[in-house]
């Protein structure tokens, strides 16, 4: 008899740190993906690898970069590292050295209408310019 896996739903409820200020990460328990705040809102970053799916890692950058993400000037606080082969990320995900094919996923947050808290939908990808405004 072949045993049955749950996995983790696709749609969950998260409380964002009141504390959580721009560049930091929170990473909800038990999930692979990780919530920034900027001054533009809060977005949802894959910490999966485009690679062979190891977990990658924000890492604080020591000075701040400015970059063009989606046609508008962004402020990158942060990079994305893969501890396993050594794929290198931007702070918005873009894929820039080791074997990563392709850019990290951004997921769509949206507000839960029965109690207001936020939402990660990992089943709908978003453009990385894509915030979500408290």
């Amino acid at each position: 008899k072949a045993a049955v896996l749950s996995s983790p739903s696709k749609k969950f409820k998260v409380t964002l740190p009141a504390s959580l200020s721009a560049g930091q990460s929170y990473v909800p328990p038990g999930r692979s993906v990780a919530l920034f705040r900027d001054d533009d809102g809060v977005y949802a970053v894959s910490l999966v690898c485009t690679h062979l799916g190891c977990t990658v890692r924000a890492s604080a950058l020591s000075q701040v970069k400015t970059e063009d993400v989606g046609g508008k000037k962004t402020r990158l606080t942060h990079e994305f590292l893969c501890p396993c082969h050594g794929s290198k990320y931007t702070g918005e995900g873009t894929n820039v050295s080791g074997p990563a094919p392709k850019p990290l996923t951004w997921f769509r947050l949206s507000v839960a209408p029965d109690d207001g808290q936020l939402v990660v939908d990992l089943a709908d990808e978003v453009d990385h310019a894509f915030r979500f405004t408290l």
